[in-house]
């Protein structure tokens, strides 16, 4: 165990956990919501500190990330947990294992050992995803200042329920994420995952003002966030945040406890598509749907082919330093 990054103590060895949104306050002996943090005594632990579950080479599009070093490949990392519990989790067997087993496992890896392994298979990042990276805030911590020292990029693909504080201080060492914003209604986020919109929102915002290359990602699930209203709310949130936002709408597929809902149909994702562009969004993305064009970039400008896309593969680049090839319109992202 190591002892956790934001927390305060309170009488009676209670603490209150600053690293998420939650603010969970945890009895002596308990655990917060997430199930990684424990106090013991009136100290806070982490339980997943360099207990690795999962290691992968990535490529960048595959957070997905289509405007930050694209083609290159990632090292992705994992601990088990996550602070969220949604009906429609894909890394389930993970990110769900304590609250559903009581198991936390892992194997020992230093942070040294990640970032010589990513510089061993030529990545140019570290992406801190498959479960929320906030739960292993204290190993992302110190792999990431490690690995900006090499010149490694470091990325969140987060659920977006990082506090501001903790946001703060790994700014210096983060250079990007994807955040998921799963709904624009409190009620459907309070039902899928046990959170609040709000807080998702503002921390969407935080990411912008830090000045941390953001994407952001909605996974479309047929009866419960696809209606053609609440699509155009998230569109135009965004387009508040900012116009070179990459907005990611994704296909859902039935998955953990929300078998009963089927496959998003490809002409809603197209709709959606349709809605970000007219809302002013530069980038829109239909994700979960190879080769049928909404996962290429396009300048917003003349509407040229920039990037052709096939699943997580480049088969085409038409950006010469970070400008359209056809009219130099600069193409927003970073590494482009």
């Amino acid at each position: 165990m190591k002892e956790a990054m934001f927390f305060e103590k309170f009488e009676n060895n209670r603490v209150r956990c600053y690293l998420c949104r939650h603010h969970c306050i945890i009895e002596d002996g308990k655990k917060g919501i997430c199930r990684v943090r424990e106090n013991h005594g009136g100290i806070l632990y982490s339980l997943v500190y360099r207990k690795l579950i999962s290691e992968n080479i990535d490529p960048i599009e595959k957070k997905p990330l289509y405007h930050f070093y694209p083609g290159t490949t990632s090292f992705s990392i994992a601990t088990v947990g996550c602070n969220f519990k949604c009906l429609n989790c894909q890394n389930y067997e993970i990110s769900q294992l304590p609250k559903d087993h009581d198991q936390i496992i892992g194997k020992d890896v230093a942070p040294e050992v990640i970032v010589d392994d990513a510089l061993r298979y030529h990545c140019k990042s570290i992406s801190y995803t498959y479960t929320e990276p906030t739960i292993f805030f204290e190993y992302a911590y110190e792999i990431a200042k490690i690995s900006t020292t090499k010149s490694l990029k470091n990325v969140f693909v987060t659920n977006g329920y990082t506090t501001r504080e903790a946001l703060e201080t790994i700014k210096p060492y983060l250079h990007a994420a994807n955040v998921d914003l799963k709904s624009f209604s409190d009620e459907t986020y309070k039902k899928l995952c046990g959170a609040r919109l709000e807080q998702v929102l503002d921390c969407i915002r935080s990411y912008k003002e830090m000045g941390i290359w953001l994407e952001i990602t909605t996974l479309i699930i047929p009866e419960i966030n696809d209606s053609e209203s609440e699509l155009r709310q998230i569109a135009e949130f965004i387009k508040s945040v900012g116009s070179e936002i990459p907005w990611h709408v994704s296909r859902f597929y039935p998955k953990y406890r929300l078998i009963e809902k089927p496959p998003t149909p490809v002409d809603v994702l197209v709709m959606a598509r349709e809605i970000g562009m007219e809302a002013g969004l530069r980038y829109v993305y239909e994700g979960n749907v190879p080769g049928d064009g909404g996962e290429n970039t396009y300048c917003y400008k003349c509407k040229k082919v920039l990037i052709k896309r096939y699943g997580y593969q480049i088969i085409e680049n038409n950006i010469v330093n970070s400008m359209c090839s056809a009219c130099n319109t600069t193409i927003d992202g970073i590494g482009l």
